[in-house]
């Protein structure tokens, strides 16, 4: 299932080929419309996938802090989400609508 990630009604993320991790999609780093992501300083530990790299998402200046993350270096239990993306803190991820045209 196409799976988008949506800031300010806009779609900040598109893929068809997300991996679901306790019940976050994570979609790969070539689906991210990299001009709304700013690297942030904040950092977190998983006890099971690693440490975690967060990223500010800015949409014509509506700013999220935090609202990305993804583990560059995920343990080997996690490795299916290396160089991937979820989201929170007001990104809406949900199936892809269909262009009704």
């Amino acid at each position: 299932m196409r799976m988008q990630a949506v800031f300010e009604e806009t779609v900040i993320a598109d893929s068809d080929d997300t991996v679901v991790v306790e019940g976050n999609h994570y979609f790969p780093e070539e689906s991210l419309r990299r001009e709304h992501f700013q690297p942030s300083a904040t950092t977190s530990i998983c006890p099971w996938k690693g440490k975690a790299s967060y990223y500010t998402v800015d949409v014509g200046g509506v700013v999220s802090p935090d609202a990305a993350w993804t583990y560059p270096k995920p343990t080997f239990l996690a490795r299916k989400i290396k160089g991937h993306f979820a989201f929170w803190n007001g990104v809406e991820v949900r199936p892809a609508r269909q262009d009704h045209r």
